[in-house]
């Protein structure tokens, strides 16, 4: 209705013919799922720093991974997050067993444990350690002969060194052994002063944990939105763009959960992240698994095929607060988060979180040769190296799609991002009469929000009309569509896509004139 106007005079009128800038959604907020010694059960909770977390749900527990993912998130440059607490995992509850072990004595102090072994399967497990025979043994090497019922695995002339030819035994036995997995205990001697002592070793209940001893099903993580309970209740969290459930694999190793159901909670992961289009799911490979085995675990048994999920392999080595000054091996998810964090705000979130460092690691479970990971990668498991003189650092950025528009993270990331910011930044559209004026103002606001992220880099093309396109037209939005009350708006992106593989090619030349550029 126009204003009247009755007596002369001035009038002044606001007129709204303006744009209105599209916003960007924030991109790194992670949504931990866990126990805790304390704090709030079974709703997501904001947290802004660790102080914030130790102080609401406390520290670090024995035989939890939540902790130490939040503080890997934190240390890697991860922002604010949401937790939520399962029931169980207070500090006060009846210990439960966890797996099977035994720490081998020092041949050259015997008060210094060199090698503990620990069981895959419950069960009784003995170790014998015995000195090999023959000509060109060295004094550091040894023999492992591991038994359970009636199987049986022996592995000769091990040794402690690294480098051309030497059967190292973390690198042997965790790669070949069914039955155990190894890790070093005491790294400051040499190799010869680690050669356990001779004699037969069997494995008994280690370290108890102080996760939950009720019986668990995967219900209890997999959650209710309704309820605000395990992984669906972060629904809550509107601004969640991570999903991580690091204590799937305290379960999983305590043995209150089978690999079954690892499956059913890490498939949930994935279909939340599908439904809610917003976020991703960062899943974490079984612990002390060799390579093949994790290949046949993800592609074979369980058969994950989702743009909205990565999974990374192997567990990393950080410093445990609860031990003695030696490390303890926890799941990759929540340090990856932080890497994520770290590189939206470094680079943006066109960026792979890939060939980045991993704040905070200080070993790997095993150590992965690049024959391995040539297995590895065209499967979508991300894996996370050591490399000389350049520390620890992820050396991969694939989703676990099929899909080869959606194999990389940062690909799929992007359109979270661009999606929910359009989402978010054009609620004024609802209601509008719709016509060929608000149809112009549409594209003036999208467009204008594509060209500040192609300007950071974040789509391929020399100008912004090689780079992505909006339509809204009469012929998107015809005369049934209008009256169903719809406008219908059509985009295009180019997304730059990293550059996995650097192909230098290199031939001799003559030489006496230039090269063509």
């Amino acid at each position: 209705m126009s204003p009247q106007y009755l007596s002369p005079g001035v009038y002044v009128e606001e007129v709204d013919k303006g744009s209105k800038p599209i916003e960007g959604v924030g991109t790194s907020v992670a949504g931990f799922v866990g126990f805790a010694a304390k704090g709030p059960v079974n709703y997501p909770t904001f947290i802004a720093n660790w102080s914030q977390f130790v102080q609401v749900f406390g520290g670090f527990i024995p035989g939890g991974f939540l902790a130490h993912a939040v503080y890997g998130y934190f240390h890697n440059g991860g922002g604010s997050c949401y937790v939520t607490r399962l029931p169980g995992g207070d500090s006060g509850e009846e210990a439960a067993p966890s797996v099977d072990q035994v720490a081998l004595p020092s041949g050259a102090q015997p008060s210094i444990e060199s090698l503990v072994v620990s069981a895959l399967e419950p069960g009784k497990v003995t170790v014998e350690v015995t000195k090999p025979e023959g000509e060109g043994v060295s004094e550091d090497q040894f023999n492992l002969k591991v038994v359970r019922g009636s199987a049986e695995e022996v592995f000769e002339n091990l040794t402690f060194k690294r480098g051309k030819g030497a059967r190292n035994v973390i690198d042997v036995v965790n790669r070949e052994s069914k039955l155990v997995r190894v890790m070093e205990k005491e790294a400051a001697l040499s190799s010869l002063e680690r050669v356990p002592v001779a004699g037969t070793y069997n494995l008994v209940p280690a370290a108890t944990t102080a996760v939950t001893t009720q019986t668990v099903t995967p219900d209890l993580l997999v959650g209710d939105a309704s309820e605000r309970s395990g992984v669906n209740g972060l629904e809550l969290a509107d601004d969640v763009t991570m999903v991580i459930c690091p204590d799937l694999m305290a379960l999983y190793q305590a043995g209150k959960i089978s690999k079954e159901g690892v499956k059913i909670i890490q498939t949930a992961m994935l279909d939340h992240c599908t439904n809610m289009k917003d976020r991703f799911a960062i899943l974490d490979c079984l612990p002390g698994m060799s390579p093949q085995e994790v290949k046949d675990w993800v592609v074979n048994e369980a058969g994950y095929d989702s743009k909205y999920g990565a999974i990374y392999y192997p567990w990393i080595k950080v410093a445990n607060p609860l031990g003695n000054g030696e490390g303890i091996f926890v799941p990759p998810s929540g340090h990856m988060a932080g890497v994520y964090a770290r590189t939206d705000t470094t680079r943006g979130v066109h960026k792979a979180p890939a060939n980045e460092i991993v704040q905070g690691a200080i070993g790997l479970e095993m150590q992965i040769t690049k024959s391995e990971q040539d297995s590895l990668n065209p499967s979508g498991i991300n894996c996370i190296r050591a490399f000389p003189g350049r520390g620890i650092r992820v050396w991969g950025a694939r989703t676990l799609s099929s899909d080869g528009s959606w194999r990389y993270i940062n690909v799929r990331r992007l359109f979270n991002f661009i999606e929910k910011s359009i989402a978010v930044g054009t609620q004024w559209v609802v209601f509008e009469p719709n016509d060929m004026n608000l149809w112009s103002r549409i594209r003036r606001d999208i467009k204008a929000f594509l060209k500040r992220v192609w300007l950071d880099g974040a789509l391929f093309g020399a100008t912004p009309e090689e780079a992505f396109y909006v339509k809204c037209d009469s012929e998107l939005n015809s005369i049934e569509i209008r009256d169903a009350g719809q406008v219908i708006i059509e985009i295009g992106l180019a997304p730059v896509k990293p550059a996995e593989f650097v192909i230098f090619r290199i031939s001799q030349w003559a030489g006496g004139s230039a090269a063509e550029e």
